[in-house]
């Protein structure tokens, strides 16, 4: 299991990195302003940070309960995005419609989209980030699995 330590690198790390790129993406895309894109963006990410420290707590604990281990295949990895997306979908869109003041349906269409950017940022994020800081049970994992 992760230290308390190295989850809170994980999970501050994970937002900056995930902000610096969505404020650009979003204005663009959305065609806002960047600042109002930047305080829904600063918002989601210090719930997102809560619901990722957790998230994947509790996610950790249920593979070592079901499997074992902490080690994810490429499978779970793909589950552990998309419940974790989910799940802030549901914590965000009450925020999203309110302070930009649209209605539920754009809020949604907007959560959606930042959520397929959130999923793919964060395979991709977590795969890196467990390649930088293995943790040593995986050393021993059998092949066939990707270590991180």
């Amino acid at each position: 299991m992760r230290t308390a330590t190295d989850r809170i690198r994980h999970a501050v790390s994970f937002e900056l990195i995930g902000l610096a790129l969505l404020v650009p993406i979003g204005s663009w895309v959305f065609s806002m302003p960047a600042s109002d894109i930047g305080v829904v963006g600063v918002v989601s990410a210090t719930l997102a940070t809560g619901w990722n420290y957790v998230y994947n707590l509790g996610f950790d604990h249920m593979l070592v309960r079901s499997t074992g281990t902490t080690l994810k295949t490429w499978p779970m990895r793909v589950v552990h995005a998309v419940a974790f997306e989910l799940g802030l979908l549901v914590i965000l869109l009450p925020f999203v419609a309110w302070y930009l003041g649209i209605g539920l349906r754009e809020a949604f269409v907007m959560d959606i989209a930042f959520a397929i950017f959130y999923m793919v940022y964060a395979f991709v994020f977590n795969w890196t980030y467990d390649r930088l800081f293995p943790l040593p049970e995986w050393q021993t994992e059998k092949a066939g699995t990707v270590s991180g």
